[in-house]
């Protein structure tokens, strides 16, 4: 899913002509090896946080149907995950990353949702919206100096931007239908049988018992009256 996550924001980006004129766009960690190999204007999107959105989770199973409306599985319900990345523009000018970090802002604030346009994998298959926040308030997890000092880099402007998506529970595929009749044997020689199939055809059960013949009757000897 995290794959898909970045995927799905590199398509929202490129089609907002981000990062554009030649330049790139990359999911490393901008530590100082890093940096010094850069050598072209850069997007960096930097995912340093994971965690799961416990108000989001829920149990149980769910229905999958075919196109004639026949069950073909079960799949757990997702749990949902927000993604927590750090946005950054890397060129040769304070002045120009700016100009950079500027265009991925308005790229990323005129939607508050990743579309179905952009998702590819199981989160096209789930269907469900993605909730994205863009330099949103920081009230959880690690703050931006915190992740620069453990990067061992300089501060630098950045847009924290915070995706929340879900995670596909297991699957569960069901067996075909039931298209032939059934057959029930019990412990002694007599069975139970199904004429007919499941098209309701035949007589339907029918329990084959053969009878047994009554008892002679004998004529009782003894005095007369």
């Amino acid at each position: 899913m995290i794959h898909e996550v970045d995927e799905a924001i590199r398509r929202l980006l490129a089609d907002g002509g981000v990062p554009g004129g030649g330049g790139e766009l990359a999911f490393d960690a901008p530590t100082r090896d890093w940096t010094a190999k850069r050598n072209a204007p850069t997007v960096n999107v930097f995912l340093y946080d994971i965690h799961e959105d416990l108000s989001r989770r829920r149990t149980g199973t769910t229905e999958e149907h075919d196109d004639e409306g026949m069950i073909v599985g079960w799949r757990h319900r997702p749990r949902w995950f927000q993604l927590s990345y750090l946005v950054t523009a890397w060129t040769n000018r304070p002045a120009d990353e700016h100009r950079l970090l500027s265009q991925v802002l308005i790229c990323l604030t005129r939607t508050d949702a990743i579309g179905s346009q952009w998702l590819t994998g199981t989160l096209a298959e789930l269907g469900m919206p993605i909730p994205l926040e863009t330099a949103g308030p920081v009230t959880e997890g690690r703050a931006a100096t915190d992740v620069w000092s453990a990067l061992g880099g300089e501060l630098k402007p950045a847009i924290d931007l915070k995706v929340t998506a879900p995670l596909a529970g297991p699957r569960t595929s069901a067996g075909p239908p039931v298209t032939e009749g059934v057959v029930l044997r019990a412990d002694t020689d007599r069975h139970l049988r199904y004429e007919g199939t499941t098209t309701a055809q035949g007589e339907g059960f029918a329990v084959v018992r053969p009878k047994p013949a009554p008892p002679a009757r004998r004529r009782r000897t003894g005095a007369g009256p």
